[in-house]
C-alpha cells in the first residue's frame, strides 16, 4: 500500500511525530495532498467527503471526529476515506486554535452567557470532577455553537479548492498518459516498419 511505513514507529516516536514530524510539516501536507488527489471517486464525492471531515474536526467532540465524519459522509453518500482524512485538520498543532476560536465565537454568539450568570468559572475544578452538567455550560456549549461558522466557511473553501484541484490533477494525468501512449505507439510502429524497410533494400 502506498505511503505506508516499512518499519512501524514506537509509541514515543509516534507521539513526537504528531507534534513535529521528522521530515517537516510541509512533507506531511504534501503526502496528505497526494493521498486526497489519488482517492478514487468523483471530484464532488471526494471534495465533499474531505469538507465533511474538516467540518467535524472543528467540533469539540475529541475522539469522535472520525466516527462523526464517516457517519455524515455515509448519510450524504460521499467518499468515506476522504472524510476520515479530513479530520486530520484537528491535530495537536491546531487544537489550541480550534478550541480557543470556537469558544470565543460561541461566547460572542451567546451574548456572553455561558451558563454561569456571567460569573468566573474555575475550569480546573470543573474538569477535576468531570461532570458533564458542569462542563456543558461554561465549555462545551459555547464550543458547539461557536464551531458552526468556521466549520461552514472552511468546509466550503475546502470543497472548492479540492474539487478544482482533483479535476486539474486528473486532467494533467490524462494528458501525460495520452502522450505516453502516443509515444509508445509511434515507437512500436517505427520498430515494426524498420525491418520491412530492410527487406525492401
Amino acid at each position: 500500500m502506498p505511503f505506508r511505513r516499512r518499519n512501524k514507529l514506537s509509541f514515543p516516536l509516534r507521539l513526537r511525530e504528531a507534534f513535529w514530524p521528522r521530515k517537516g510539516l510541509l512533507r506531511g501536507l504534501r503526502t496528505l495532498r497526494l493521498k486526497v488527489l489519488r482517492i478514487s471517486g468523483s471530484p464532488h464525492s471526494v471534495a465533499t467527503g474531505l469538507a465533511v471531515g474538516v467540518m467535524m474536526a472543528w467540533t469539540p467532540f475529541l475522539g469522535f471526529h472520525v466516527l462523526l465524519a464517516i457517519a455524515l459522509a455515509y448519510l450524504l453518500r460521499v467518499n468515506l476515506i476522504a472524510a476520515a482524512l479530513g479530520t486530520a485538520f484537528a491535530n495537536p498543532l491546531t487544537f489550541p486554535l480550534i478550541w480557543s476560536l470556537t469558544w470565543e465565537i460561541g461566547q460572542f454568539l451567546l451574548g456572553g452567557d455561558i451558563g454561569d450568570g456571567g460569573q468566573h468559572t474555575d475550569l480546573a475544578a470543573v474538569f477535576s470532577h468531570l461532570e458533564l452538567s458542569q462542563v456543558w455550560g461554561p465549555v462545551l456549549k459555547p464550543m458547539v455553537i461557536g464551531c458552526i461558522p468556521p466549520a461552514l466557511i472552511s468546509g466550503l473553501a475546502i470543497y472548492l479548492v479540492t474539487s478544482l484541484g482533483i479535476r486539474s490533477f486528473r486532467s494533467r494525468r490524462l494528458e501525460r498518459l495520452t502522450a505516453r501512449a502516443v509515444a509508445l505507439r509511434s515507437q512500436d510502429d517505427y520498430q515494426r516498419g524498420e525491418p520491412q524497410a530492410k527487406e525492401v533494400l
